[in-house]
């Protein structure tokens, strides 16, 4: 049976192989270990070998999960932080910001405005990822960024000063192929860009795409961080969970 440690090393030797592809260093990709539906106790497994990023999908669940964390996401030799990248209703925003270190999953301006006034209440700077819809599925989540919404939120969120902007987020479509799948990230790569010139107000330092099945081709086509957990933790057990 395999280890964690093992999966870990086979990991970085696959983000590493893709990042010379690229002609970028190890250190320009920020691995994030994507923890939904496994224990505590495996995300404290994974912060022993170094991890220190981690990605959960629902609020309720990681609430479950937080108690047990505690101790190991204060700890000064080896912080441990937790964002959110699945969908957040606007009505969860409050429990969010007390739970999470991040929302990697904004994806619009009512959401935006409800996250501030958490954040406010609770005397943080929240960091947020915009994510993008660049997929014609009905099950992604995101903002359309040629929509009116998206200039609205990007306008907005100079003013919201307890949102700390990072950059932006993308799931790319599944059961395509590679040069659908690169087309999402390099379509991302630009949105990216093109806000960075028109909103200098805020900060694009983040780009956030590539999971398990697709991480190399994010790599190649810019990504800044990558969301892996079936490569890293094996395949999911939980019925309705992939």
């Amino acid at each position: 049976m395999t280890t964690l440690a093992d999966n870990l090393e086979r990991l970085e030797e696959a983000i590493a192989a893709a990042c010379r592809r690229a002609g970028r260093t190890r250190a320009e990709v920020e691995l994030m270990a994507v923890s939904k539906t496994y224990p505590a106790a495996t995300i404290a497994e994974a912060a022993a070998l170094g991890l220190t990023l981690f990605g959960e999908n629902r609020v309720q669940e990681f609430a479950a999960k937080a108690a047990e964390l505690a101790s190991l996401r204060i700890r000064a030799a080896n912080l441990v932080r937790v964002h959110l990248i699945g969908h957040l209703q606007s009505n969860k925003a409050q429990r969010a910001v007390e739970l999470f270190d991040a929302i990697d999953s904004l994806d619009s301006l009512r959401l935006a405005e409800r996250l501030n006034e958490a954040a406010g209440k609770l005397g943080k700077r929240l960091p947020v990822l915009i994510e993008v819809k660049l997929s014609s599925e009905e099950t992604k989540a995101g903002i359309d960024p040629n929509s009116v919404e998206a200039a609205q939120l990007l306008e907005r969120l100079p003013e919201l000063v307890h949102l700390q902007m990072r950059g932006l987020m993308t799931i790319a479509p599944f059961g395509v192929s590679e040069a659908e799948t690169r087309a999402c990230f390099r379509s991302l790569r630009q949105w990216h860009e093109r806000w960075a010139a028109s909103y200098s107000k805020l900060t694009f330092d983040v780009l956030s795409m590539g999971m398990s099945g697709d991480f190399d081709l994010a790599i190649e086509e810019g990504a800044t961080r990558v969301r892996v957990g079936t490569a890293l933790f094996g395949a999911r057990t939980v019925p309705g969970i992939n």
